[in-house]
């Protein structure tokens, strides 16, 4: 058995060498495709560089802001006709070549929906990279101190951003109310009077939200000493947006909110003409002794202590004054006719200055 075994192994080993590849490498063939490909890259860039780059170019030279809208769910192809009318771009099929490019190169090129300013001074490839970060046009609206939510649907309608009356609505909408964590029936007062910047598209919802987290914003501000004081958010809200109605003289504010506090502090009724004409349906300008004793919630010269809730949108000195009221003893005010006001103790006082100033007497 031993002599035959030896042959038959060198035969089964040289059968075994006899498999074995010659030629190049498997190493040296992945070496030899890379540089194909490559080189073949290369022709690519250079045969698409030629027939591309002019079209890639800016179409203008001087820097201007052109206003395009792009739709929402808008495909790259729809997105290059629009440029393309807009006068942005040269060509259409050249932006979606480079736009394939970018992909190529893992680059994002999800493009925003909107209205954005672009500039047909920069080339195609700028172009693309503003649309997908988004360089939108805004639009800039005020609120001022002591609007009511009348006023400011109004103002929201006349942004052009979004409907009044569906703005209108919203801040009667208990659920989306609900939403914003805010514990009130409307969001009057709740509405930060600040300017705003939205860019068309922008819904009644978000405008209305951001105007409510800035009022939170500014109350987070002063909040820890309002409640050191016993007061809570619509409490606050609600004698600011008085003083805001009551006076449009900044350095008043404290002495008007000191009135108010000590008027409560004795059980008086706040007599403030602003809760009066906030709760009358069809209000032309002339308040009433027939106003004044028609019993609304809103009627403090009818109920006792705060009316429900705010009947405007406080600023910030509004509400500062509130919680940093004058030291004062003062209980009664009547207008100067210029801005300001006369503040007094007594109700004899009172009536003195009321006949100087409102009747055309003399004290």
């Amino acid at each position: 058995m031993s002599e035959h075994k030896a042959p038959f192994l060198k035969n089964r080993a040289a059968e075994k060498r006899k498999k074995i590849p010659t030629g190049p490498s498997l190493f040296g063939r992945l070496v030899g495709l890379a540089g194909v490909l490559f080189f073949g890259s290369l022709i690519f860039a250079f045969v698409w560089l030629m027939n591309y780059s002019e079209k890639l170019t800016a179409p203008e030279t001087a820097s201007r802001e052109v206003l395009v809208t792009i739709p929402q769910g808008a495909s790259n192809a729809d997105i290059a006709g629009i440029l393309r009318e807009a006068g942005v771009i040269k060509d259409p099929s050249a932006f979606l070549w480079a736009v394939k490019i970018k992909r190529t190169l893992k680059q994002n090129v999800a493009m925003k929906a909107g209205e954005q300013a672009l500039d047909p001074s920069k080339n195609a490839w700028d172009v693309i990279s503003t649309l997908v970060k988004g360089n939108f046009k805004y639009y800039p609206f005020t609120i001022p101190e002591g609007y009511n939510m009348a006023d400011i649907s109004r103002a929201v309608g006349a942004s052009g951003l979004a409907g009044a009356e569906e703005f209108w609505a919203l801040c009667h909408d208990k659920e989306f109310i609900k939403s914003l964590g805010v514990e009130a029936d409307t969001l009057e007062g709740y509405l930060f009077p600040e300017t705003y910047n939205f860019p068309k598209g922008t819904s009644a919802k978000t405008i209305a939200k951001a105007m409510v987290d800035q009022m939170r914003a500014v109350w987070n501000k002063h909040a820890s000493a309002a409640r050191a004081k016993g007061l809570t958010l619509n409490e606050v809200l609600t004698l600011a947006s008085i003083v805001e109605k009551e006076t449009g003289s900044p350095g008043e504010r404290p002495l008007i909110a000191a009135v108010f506090f000590n008027r409560l502090k004795k059980k008086m009724k706040l007599q403030t003409d602003p809760t009066v004409i906030y709760g009358l349906r069809n209000f032309d300008g002339n308040i009433t002794r027939k106003d004044l004793a028609d019993p609304h919630p809103y009627n403090t010269y009818v109920i006792d202590g705060l009316p429900p809730g705010p009947i405007a949108s406080p600023g910030e000195a509004a509400i500062n004054a509130v919680i940093n009221p004058s030291n004062t003893k003062h209980l009664y005010f009547v207008s100067k006719n210029d801005g300001t006001h006369h503040f007094s103790e007594t109700l004899n006082e009172h009536n003195r200055m009321v006949a100087r100033y409102q009747r055309g007497g003399s004290s």
